[in-house]
């Protein structure tokens, strides 16, 4: 497999392989991609949680004025 990168990421991948963090440029881009498919399963159970949060939302008989509501969702996501 062959890839092109910009000149700002080829040296950026450079870099990281200079600084001795990394043994060669195969090693950052398969870091970067672990780190890409993370991000995506984070974000994909971050809207099932969300879809469900909305569904308890609509189907919860409790009707809480603004600053109430705002106050709850600070706590629950502090």
């Amino acid at each position: 497999m062959n890839i092109s990168l910009t000149p700002t990421l080829e040296k950026f991948v450079q870099d990281k392989v200079a600084s001795g963090l990394y043994n060669s440029v195969s090693e950052v881009i398969r870091e970067a991609l672990r780190l890409l498919a993370s991000k995506e399963g984070f974000s994909q159970e971050r809207l099932i949680q969300l879809n469900k949060d909305i569904e308890e939302g609509l189907d919860d008989s409790v009707i809480l004025d603004g600053h109430s509501a705002m106050e709850n969702l600070i706590k629950k996501y502090e």
